[in-house]
Order: C-alpha cells, then sequence, then structure tokens
C-alpha cells in the first residue's frame, strides 16, 4: 500500500519585492519519504521550505502538512516538524547541553523529561564528551550536530533540512549526511532535504523535485525520470582521465547516444542499447583515446539533474 502524502503544496506561490521566488507550486511528499529538493541557489527551496514550515505566508495557493494549513495553523506545524537551516542558530552564551535543554523546556517538556532527550540526543550525535562546552569554540560540523540534535528534540514527524552541509568540509558532510540516512532508514523518517549538493541527495533521498527559477521542473524518483528524458540506459566509461571537449563531441555525434556526462576518469554516457554502447567503444579506441573500461549501470540522481539542467539551459537559449 503506498503511504499517504503527509506534505501537499498546490499553486504554491510567493514573491519579494515583485520578484517571484516560487511560482505555483504543486507538490507531493509521502510518509517516509526522503525527498531531495534541488536546485541552485535562488531556485526557491528555502523559500519552499518556510512555506511549509509556516514561516512565511503565501501570495496565493495552499498547502498542507500533516493536514494543516501553515499559513494558519503555523505554530501546530512546528510542534510536529523539525528544521535544521544552513545556519545552526545556537546560543552561544550556553553549552551544546545547554542549548538543547533550553529548546527542550521551550517545547514544553519537564525538567526531567528534557535531561532525558538531551542525554540520548547527546549519545545519538556523538557529542557527549563536549556536551559541556560552549557552542561558541565548536566547528561547523559540531554546530551542525547540535542543531540536528535539537531539530530531534521532540521526535517531529517531518524533518526539513535546509542546505544541512553547508560549510562543512569532506569528513563533516559524510558524518552528517550518515546521520540522516540513519534517520531516514532505521527510525522511518519522513525528510525534506533541501540543498545543490548533489552527491548527499543521491546517497539518501528516494525522490528529487526540482526548482529552476522558482518553478517546479520535475519531480520523480530518478529511475522515473530517466524514463521520461532518454530510452536508454547509462554506462560508465573509464578514460582514466576527464574527457577533452573533443572527445565529448566524438561520443555526442553518435547515433543512439542520448546523453553525455563528463566525470574526474572518464564519461557517463546514456545509450539506446548494447549496439550503441559497441559503437561508442570502438570510435573512442579507433581515435586513440583509451579505454580501460565499460559498466552499465542505473541513472543516478546526477545523471537526471544535470540532462535536466541541460534541458532548462537549451529552453532559456531558445
Amino acid at each position: 500500500m503506498t503511504p499517504e502524502p503527509v506534505i501537499t503544496a498546490n499553486a504554491l506561490t510567493r514573491s519579494f519585492d515583485g520578484r517571484v521566488a516560487l511560482d505555483r507550486l504543486d507538490l507531493e511528499v509521502r510518509r517516509g519519504e526522503v525527498l531531495a529538493l534541488l536546485g541552485p541557489n535562488g531556485a526557491g527551496k528555502t523559500t519552499t521550505v518556510r512555506l511549509l514550515n509556516g514561516v512565511l505566508s503565501p501570495d496565493s495557493g495552499s498547502a498542507s502538512v500533516l493536514g494543516l494549513d501553515p499559513a494558519t495553523d503555523g505554530d501546530a506545524v512546528r510542534r510536529r516538524t523539525g528544521v535544521l537551516t544552513e545556519n545552526a542558530g545556537l546560543d552561544d552564551r550556553l553549552t551544546a547541553r545547554e542549548n538543547l535543554e533550553y529548546t527542550a523546556r521551550m517545547r514544553g517538556f519537564t525538567r526531567a523529561e528534557a535531561r532525558e532527550r538531551v542525554e540520548a540526543q547527546l549519545d545519538r550525535f556523538g557529542m557527549h564528551d563536549h556536551a559541556d562546552q560552549r557552542t561558541v569554540g565548536f566547528s561547523t560540523g559540531q554546530r551542525k550536530r547540535v542543531a540536528l540534535a535539537r531539530a530531534l528534540l521532540h521526535d517531529p514527524d517531518i524533518l526539513f533540512l535546509d542546505e544541512p552541509t553547508s560549510g562543512l568540509d569532506p569528513s563533516a558532510t559524510r558524518d552528517v549526511t550518515d546521520l540522516i540516512g540513519m534517520l531516514a532508514r532505521e527510525h522511518g523518517q519522513t525528510v525534506v532535504l533541501a540543498t545543490h549538493f548533489l552527491g548527499e541527495a543521491g546517497r539518501i533521498a528516494d525522490s528529487m523535485a526540482v526548482l529552476d527559477h522558482g518553478r517546479l521542473r520535475a519531480n520523480g524518483r530518478p529511475d522515473e525520470l530517466a524514463a521520461q528524458l532518454w530510452d536508454g540506459i547509462p554506462a560508465d566509461i573509464d578514460l582514466g582521465q576527464p574527457p577533452t571537449a573533443s572527445v565529448i563531441q566524438l561520443v555526442d555525434a553518435l547515433d543512439g547516444v542520448m546523453h553525455t556526462v563528463a566525470r574526474a576518469t572518464g564519461l557517463t554516457v546514456a545509450v539506446r542499447d548494447r549496439a550503441t554502447m559497441a559503437n561508442v567503444l570502438r570510435t573512442l579506441t579507433a581515435h586513440d583515446v583509451d579505454v580501460f573500461g565499460a559498466t552499465p549501470r542505473r541513472a543516478s540522481m546526477e545523471d537526471v539533474y544535470f540532462a535536466l539542467e541541460a534541458s532548462f539551459t537549451t529552453e532559456s537559449v531558445s
């Protein structure tokens, strides 16, 4: 049985100073789903999160979150959601433990309940060794951990994450992404992940919604969207180095090649069938391009996003 939607948006629209930030958004997120809300800076991701969490009101359209209207029942919505923003927003006069206890008390828990929940979150996020240090001296990764722990203190039904790994180094990015993935896998958390980092989204998200200049341009599972974009399957071609522009042009010109993406060590090529792939490999070797291997695979979120981005560019030029 397909889970019911816990978030819906219908023609949701918001402008700032005459500029449309979100243009008639239609969206559904189902219980237990991890949705990656993708797009470049300024695409409308943060505006969407704020509208769905009742921090902003729409100019037109409507939304429902857990059966509530965030525009009129914002407090009730926020009692059942957790939010991690790009800026952790901790009180640097307080320790990590005090930041969490203060939030728990603000949410109505007794002193004993607050302490119990705070201890559990400090354990979950590996922050016990730093619990009694003031957060002013924390690294960005430590601050994100405390902020994520704070967002989960009240066991929210939905977790909104707005650029949760912005400003983190690769190691901290991996740690935070693993924590989010754990929440989805082990606790069935419904997560809306607004980001422009495709790597983190591809690792943990079930589906994707792509915004471009405030408009929803695509929404669905990566494999479903891939089927709409091309009829072939992608394959990784290992060249041992980044492809030159002439190599990309050579492959793109071949009959049956539907999409090409440059990689650090080669190409990902979407082809119509196996015969097309064989022709691609023959052509590369005939032009003295070293080929170390070719591996067919399912379309990733990154493949789909770059194909969509290319189609947006084509539309704007035309």
